[in-house]
């Protein structure tokens, strides 16, 4: 988005100075925000690796899921060939918990994003993937999305079973969008409620505030023009009147929780296998998973449009759309169970 200068109408630029005491976190969450991934694995044979990902779901694997899942449900990927991070970047957690300005803009331009976010639906692939758990197909899901998509389809899944099998968890590695924590007092609330403050608080101002979906981040952030940030009105937590909000997702540059790292290996110990689904995770915190899995010597498969951290450790490797892939394996597994 540029004015009729060609000048950028909105910034993602950081305000932290080097002399700040967390500019190196935020330095090093930087690199991973930007790090490349680069094919290190030959393409295989798509009949090789899809017949191959379709023998590893035998052994009832963990699945992974990242971006790229939730591409088919109107949700941009960060690293695909139209991925967000070719225009702007997600905020660190450095600058959110420091930066005033910085956190300002992030909520004013979560505010026009999470509307299309939270209007987006699961896709087919998101309702095999349920399908599956609730059928004891696989051991879970570990997904590094925030849209809660997943969750959403297990829901509908869980209601629709015919048995009474216990489908196997859904942990989200980065958290969800669902729920807004102060950072001062700890008291959370509700998403939706919030949202409704949110556009009490920005009534009239905010009312021809409409941007098409490719200016739309996957965190639910979203590229709008700085006037607008401008305009913001922000609001406070209703407990000690903050304005340090910030949504229950683990951003770059925070630690994933040590507990929900601990439910995720009593998980993938309890797998056979790991299944990689759209993405390329570049993310060390998805990374680990993958390396734990081959530490542990349990195949791999990874699903994936583009290049995946790690490839080169994983037995099959099928360059395909998600939902695509995964509609063939569903076929596939009907076909075999008949």
């Amino acid at each position: 988005m540029t004015d009729s200068s060609d000048r950028p109408i909105y910034s993602d630029a950081s305000t932290l100075s080097e002399d700040h005491p967390a500019y190196a976190t935020h330095q090093a969450a930087m690199r991973s925000v930007q790090r490349v991934i680069e094919n290190t694995a030959p393409y295989q044979n798509v009949q090789v690796a899809s017949t191959g990902i379709g023998q590893l779901l035998r052994l009832k694997p963990l699945v992974l899921t990242g971006a790229g899942m939730s591409t088919d449900s109107g949700i941009p990927d960060y690293r695909g060939p139209e991925g967000s991070l070719r225009h702007s970047r997600p905020m660190t957690y450095q600058e959110f918990l420091h930066d005033d300005a910085a956190r300002h803009r992030y909520w004013a331009r979560s505010f026009v994003g999470w509307q299309h976010m939270n209007a987006a639906n699961p896709h087919a692939g998101h309702n095999i993937i349920a399908k599956w758990n609730t059928e004891g197909h696989i051991a879970g899901v570990v997904t590094q999305n925030v849209d809660g998509l997943h969750q959403q389809s297990q829901r509908v899944a869980d209601q629709q079973a015919t048995h009474g099998s216990e489908a196997g968890p859904i942990i989200a590695l980065h958290g969800s969008m669902d729920e807004i924590e102060c950072l001062v007092c700890g008291v959370k609330e509700n998403r939706e409620d919030f949202g409704i403050r949110l556009r009490e608080a920005n009534a009239g101002v905010a009312d021809h505030w409409q941007i098409s979906e490719e200016l739309i981040n996957p965190d639910g952030d979203a590229r709008i023009p700085q006037d607008w940030v401008e305009q913001f009105q922000m609001v406070h937590c209703l407990n000690c009147g903050s304005d340090k909000l910030k949504p229950t997702v683990v951003y770059f540059g925070e630690i994933v929780p040590k507990q929900r790292k601990e439910a995720i290996q009593t998980l993938l110990d309890r797998s056979g296998a790991l299944i990689v689904i759209g993405s390329s995770l570049a993310v060390m915190s998805g990374y680990r998973i993958l390396l734990e899995a081959d530490r542990a010597r349990k195949p791999i498969g990874i699903i994936n449009l583009g290049p995946t951290r790690g490839e080169e450790r994983a037995t099959f490797r099928w360059r395909s759309g998600v939902k695509q892939a995964l509609e063939w394996l569903d076929q596939e597994i009907s076909s075999s169970s008949v």
